[in-house]
């Protein structure tokens, strides 16, 4: 439910307003890629972009740099969820195993234990 309101009231008007920005700036900017090149250079190679592709693709390349920036700093948390998850998987095992054991095994057991410490 919390998603649907989320999509309704935040992501349609952000989606609107984003149409309505890429409509008002569709005139055609030049990239380039080099610092050094002079304006003559530039001017013999002349590749138009509508600036709101512009805008997008440099918004599109810092959430998915910003994404794997997040991935690398998670990767500990990431080792010891798994660490953690693994050490209650062998605790569940073995807690099962001991609640299958007979009785009398179990007492055994931790008579064996009391009498090695």
């Amino acid at each position: 439910m919390v998603k649907r309101i989320v999509g309704w009231f935040v992501l349609v008007p952000l989606s609107a307003v984003l149409i309505i920005f890429a409509l008002a700036n569709t005139q055609l900017v030049i990239v380039n890629f080099n610092p050094f090149a002079q304006a003559d250079q530039t001017a013999t190679a002349r590749v138009g972009v509508p600036l709101f592709l512009v805008i997008f693709l440099i918004l599109l390349v810092g959430v998915v740099l910003g994404g794997v920036a997040t991935w690398f700093a998670q990767s500990q948390h990431r080792r010891d969820e798994r660490h953690w998850r693994r050490e209650t998987e062998r605790l569940h095992r073995e807690l099962d195993a001991a609640r299958r054991a007979p009785a009398s095994q179990n007492l055994l057991d931790v008579d064996d234990l009391v009498h090695h410490q």
